[in-house]
């Protein structure tokens, strides 16, 4: 399959520049200029089993179904994708934090009748169940938790041992967890470089994972890197407060999620991330 004929192709249009940019764990990405005068952004995946058309379904859905700012989708395949460009940077002032979490807010207050979503989707180019389940303890422990612990056993990844010490510590979630008000769509992945700034405000949301959820599962991974600080979290509780007992308990537990996908994908210091959760809640 050849890029540039693919692209012109899709844009009737010619091609003047392809050049590469980074990110994405799912194929290459491109900016790509064209003879009629439009930046593009191409993702390209050539591998055995290419996927790019489901992250041409999340963007759609959120384009669609929310005020989120995400790249248009002007071409979605298997192996191709091509997005509007949107300018900015992963750096972010108190204005473009606290803008975030206007937006975050507002795409959190975005419900469905039960958690998951109509189809799959992918974080990190894994696979990602999203059955519908009227109750989101069950969904998180058999669809999140579960699901990718298994995958670390079955990819080697995950010692068998902190397998077993998962489950048992999955049996009790709900010492630690309640039902929230109402599941809510979540980006799934709001991860540093998959968000763009520019002029001290929030310009795009990239790379999504979405799917109905608890909310508080996107504000953890937000604290797992240290996406945003103190201004997103203290403009977030201005709209939504965040219930006791988030920080010191519940943002643990839900990152376990995000640890299990890094020790999938990347293996090593992960593992002891979960370890350290696990004895922390006494498994």
């Amino acid at each position: 399959m050849d890029l540039r004929q693919e692209i012109e192709k899709a844009t009737s249009s010619s091609v003047i520049h392809i050049d590469p940019l980074n990110g994405g764990c799912i194929g290459q990405v491109y900016r790509v200029s064209l003879a009629n005068g439009d930046v593009l952004v191409a993702k390209f995946d050539q591998q055995r089993s290419p996927q790019l058309d489901c992250e041409g379904y999340m963007l759609k859905y959120l384009a669609e179904n929310s005020d989120l700012p995400v790249p248009e989708v002007l071409y979605s395949s298997q192996q191709l994708l091509l997005m509007s460009y949107i300018p900015g940077e992963s750096r972010f002032t108190k204005p473009a934090q606290e803008h975030a979490a206007e937006l975050l807010t507002g795409l959190h207050k975005i419900s469905a009748p039960a958690f998951g979503l109509d189809s799959h989707t992918l974080i990190g180019g894994l696979h990602q169940p999203n059955p519908w389940m009227t109750s989101w303890i069950p969904f998180f422990r058999d669809h999140r938790l579960l699901f990718m612990a298994d995958e670390g056993v079955r990819s080697r990844q995950l010692p068998g041992g902190v397998h077993k010490r998962m489950q048992r510590f999955c049996d009790q979630l709900d010492k630690w967890l309640e039902e929230p008000q109402q599941p809510s769509l979540i980006h799934g992945d709001v991860w540093t470089t998959n968000i763009l700034a520019e002029n001290e405000r929030i310009s795009g949301f990239i790379d999504p994972a979405i799917y109905y959820a608890d909310a508080e599962i996107e504000l953890a991974f937000i604290t797992l890197f240290g996406t945003f600080s103190e201004p997103f979290f203290g403009r977030y509780q201005e709209i939504t407060p965040i219930n006791p007992g988030f920080f010191e308990e519940r943002r643990h537990i839900y990152n376990l999620y995000p640890l299990l996908v890094h020790v999938r994908l990347f293996g090593g210091s992960y593992v002891q991330s979960i370890d350290d959760t696990l004895q922390r809640f006494g498994f």
